[in-house]
């Protein structure tokens, strides 16, 4: 769905952009991790057609985006970091004022806009004027604003800043639900954990180049080399342990508790398997038996402390 290639944005001197290559597939959502100064805006302003590149190449859905801007626009829609608002105007009049941009009008036009309402909860407030709305309303309305010509990419630039934790769930909810779509969606963020916890890959953007890329399993393993998995078991920790010991590949093993130790291992889904099958087999009692997610700050802090980009 999007392709980036070589891609720079320099002013002056400074590369805010430099030679940056990502590659999104369709239905994906994209988390976009980095300081602030990495070069994740100014790399949305370009994907979106809002600034000009440089050098390098973009494409969305085989769209070249730097040749063929105004083709892109029904593409891809855009929520910004910052976004203004229509003091004067009603939510369903904010919404159908962006609708007619697009040429959609008259019943097209009201029915889309309801549908967008009720997909971010908003209908009961459809009468209300915008500025009324709290920071997550506003929020959730900018999000529906970006949906109204049905974009097939989103570019969402820090759409939970600024919002309260029971905000920032149903913000999570409404991004999977545009997946479950076919949406890709491509969202940047400072709250780790919670990109974490939604997206299915993650890129690490520092200088702007992306140093680390892949799942936060993936992304686990190239940093650390190993994943973990905690087992808990009933009463036989004892006999856990010697079959964990006597297992292949098995790098460490730490006891946490009573009845639960986490083991260290080099493998994928298909080791993990094996492992439970083997547990099973010699009669150990197995309540749980789950990987540990990786910790994206942590990792965060890591890659962009040595700066080096993955091979």
């Amino acid at each position: 769905m999007l392709r980036i290639e070589n891609l720079c944005k320099s002013y002056g001197k400074f590369r805010a952009v430099n030679d940056l290559n990502l590659h999104i597939p369709k239905g994906e959502i994209f988390g976009f991790v980095g300081p602030n100064g990495a070069g994740k805006t100014t790399t949305m302003r370009i994907i979106c057609g809002l600034l000009d590149a440089t050098s390098g190449k973009v494409y969305a859905d085989g769209i070249d985006v730097i040749d063929r801007p105004k083709e892109l626009k029904r593409k891809i829609g855009y929520m910004p970091d910052f976004f203004g608002v229509y003091d004067d105007l009603k939510v369903m009049e904010y919404l159908e004022f962006y609708a007619s941009i697009y040429n959609i009008k008259g019943a097209d036009s009201r029915k889309i806009c309801q549908d967008l309402l009720e997909l971010v909860d908003l209908t009961d407030k459809k009468d209300f004027y915008v500025d009324s709305l709290s920071r997550g309303m506003k929020q959730r309305l900018c999000l529906a604003r970006s949906l109204v010509h049905n974009p097939e990419l989103l570019i969402l630039d820090e759409p939970a800043s600024g919002m309260d934790p029971r905000a920032r769930i149903e913000m999570k909810e409404i991004l999977r639900t545009l997946k479950s779509m076919g949406k890709t969606i491509l969202v940047s963020s400072h709250i780790l954990p919670e990109l974490a916890e939604l997206c299915t890959a993650i890129g690490i953007i520092e200088k702007g180049r992306i140093v680390m890329s892949g799942t936060v399993d993936e992304i686990t393993r190239k940093v650390y080399h190993t994943q973990t998995i905690r087992i808990k078991v009933i009463d036989r920790l004892e006999e856990a342990i010697r079959v964990l010991q006597e297992y292949p590949d098995i790098d460490g093993i730490n006891p946490v508790g009573d009845n639960e130790v986490e083991a260290s291992f080099n493998g994928d889904e298909v080791f993990m398997n094996a492992l439970l099958v083997r547990l099973i087999q010699n009669n150990i009692p197995v309540t749980a038996f789950n990987q540990l997610d990786g910790n994206l700050e942590d990792i965060f802090m890591k890659v962009t402390a040595t700066g080096e980009v993955e091979q």
